[in-house]
C-alpha cells in the first residue's frame, strides 16, 4: 500500500503538522509514504523524513491545469493507492480521483471553528464527498457533522497526536527571566482570541511582575495582528509580552517555559495542547472543542471558560503561585500524552482505515 498526504502548505498550522507527522510515521507502516504541498512550502519542510517521497506543486488556482497534470503523473508513476487529503485539499484530490478510479480518497477534517459549524459553507465539499472512501474527523463534533452533512458513510474520529521531533535546532531564545515564562503556541488568528489572554495577563503582571508572556505562531500581518500589537502598546506590556512569529525550534522554545496557555474561542483537538504536555508544561486552556479529552480533571491542567479573562487569569495564577501544584500537573499531563496521544496508537488506526477502503 502506498499513501500520499495532500496538504495546501507547509506553514506551521495544526493540519500541516499532522500531515507531516502522518507522512513520517507511515514510512514504517506502508510500502511507500508520500507528501505533496499544493500551494506553498513553509517552515515544516525541514521536518519531513528524508524517506518520504515529496512533491511541491506550486499550484496557482483551483483549476491550475499544469499542477493537476503534475500530480496525476506523480500518483501514476508512484503507484499511489490512497490520497489522504487534509482540509481544503479535498478538491484537488477529487479531481485526481475523477481521472484515476483506482485511487481511494481519505479526507481529514481539521476544521478549527467546530463551535460554529452552522456557519460552515459545504456545498462543494458535500459534492466531492461522493468520491471519498473514508472521512477522519479530529473531534466528535466534526464526526457527527460529517455523518449528517456529507455523502461518505464511513466516518471515524481520530485524535491529533504528537511525536518527539529529532532536531538539534536551538535558535530561538525567549525574552524574560528563566522560570517565569508563559508561552502561547497559536497562529495569530481571531479564533485563538489573544485579546482575552492579553487582558488576563495585564492583571497578572501587576501582581507578578517577573512573569512574561510569549506568543509563538504565524503572524499574518492583518487587522487582527495589528490589533494585538496595538493592545500590547495600549496596556504598556511591551516589556512583558513578546511576539516571535513562526519558529522551527518549537520544542526548544517550550523547554524554556513553565506554563502553556490556549485562550481559543473554538478548537478541534489542538496540537499545541499536546505539545505542551510532551514538553512537560503546566497547561491552562479554554474548555472548547475536545480540550476536555486531554484535560479532564484538575490533576492534568486547568480548563476555563472561553472569552472570560477573569477565569483565565485565575487559572494562570493558580500555577504561578503554586510551584508544587504546577510541577505535579505538568508531570501528570506529560504521562497522559505519552500514554494516550502517541504516534504508536494512531498509526494502527490509520493503517486499518487505509487497508479497509
Amino acid at each position: 500500500m502506498k499513501v500520499l498526504q495532500l496538504i495546501d502548505s507547509l506553514e506551521a498550522g495544526g493540519a500541516e503538522r499532522m500531515a507531516v507527522n502522518i507522512a513520517n510515521i507511515m514510512v514504517d507502516h506502508t510500502q511507500g509514504s508520500f507528501l505533496c504541498a499544493t500551494r506553498a512550502e513553509g517552515i515544516l519542510f525541514n521536518a519531513i523524513d528524508n524517506r518520504v517521497g515529496y512533491l511541491f506543486l506550486n499550484k496557482k488556482n483551483k483549476l491550475d491545469v499544469r499542477a493537476i497534470r503534475t500530480l496525476m503523473r506523480f500518483v501514476k508513476d508512484n503507484n499511489i493507492d490512497v490520497i489522504h487529503a487534509h482540509s481544503t485539499s479535498f478538491f484537488l484530490a477529487t479531481i485526481i480521483k475523477m481521472f484515476n478510479k483506482n485511487v481511494k480518497i481519505v479526507w481529514h477534517d481539521h476544521y478549527g471553528n467546530s463551535e460554529f459549524l452552522q456557519q460552515r459553507k459545504h456545498k462543494v465539499l458535500k459534492f466531492c464527498s461522493i468520491y471519498f472512501s473514508h472521512v477522519i474527523s479530529v473531534n466528535q463534533t466534526l464526526k457527527q457533522w460529517s455523518e449528517s452533512h456529507l455523502n461518505c458513510k464511513k466516518v471515524s474520529y481520530i485524535s491529533n497526536f504528537v511525536v518527539n521531533e529529532k532536531t538539534n535546532d536551538k535558535v530561538t531564545q525567549l525574552e524574560g527571566e528563566s522560570g517565569y515564562r508563559i508561552v502561547c503556541l497559536a497562529n495569530l488568528r481571531p479564533q485563538k482570541d489573544h485579546f482575552t489572554l492579553l487582558n488576563a495577563f495585564n492583571d497578572i503582571v501587576k501582581e507578578q511582575p517577573k512573569w512574561t508572556l510569549h506568543l509563538v505562531g504565524k503572524d499574518f500581518e492583518d487587522d487582527y495582528s495589528i490589533g494585538i500589537k496595538q493592545a500590547i502598546q495600549d496596556l504598556n506590556l511591551n516589556t512583558s509580552v513578546f511576539i516571535y512569529g513562526s519558529k522551527k525550534d518549537v520544542q526548544y522554545i517550550l523547554s524554556q517555559a513553565e506554563i502553556g496557555v490556549l485562550s481559543s474561542k473554538s478548537e478541534g483537538l489542538p496540537l499545541s495542547l499536546l505539545e505542551y504536555g510532551l514538553a512537560s508544561l503546566a497547561v491552562v486552556a479554554t474548555n472548547v472543542g475536545n480540550c476536555d479529552e486531554v484535560i479532564n480533571n484538575d490533576k492534568v491542567g486547568i480548563l476555563v471558560e472561553a472569552n472570560n479573562y477573569v477565569t483565565l487569569k485565575k487559572g494562570l495564577l493558580c500555577f504561578i503561585e503554586n510551584i508544587e501544584i504546577r510541577k505535579k500537573s505538568a508531570s501528570e499531563l506529560h504521562q497522559r500524552i505519552v500514554n494516550e496521544f502517541s504516534s504508536n496508537q494512531i498509526s494502527k488506526k490509520l493503517v486499518d482505515i487505509y487497508s479497509n477502503i
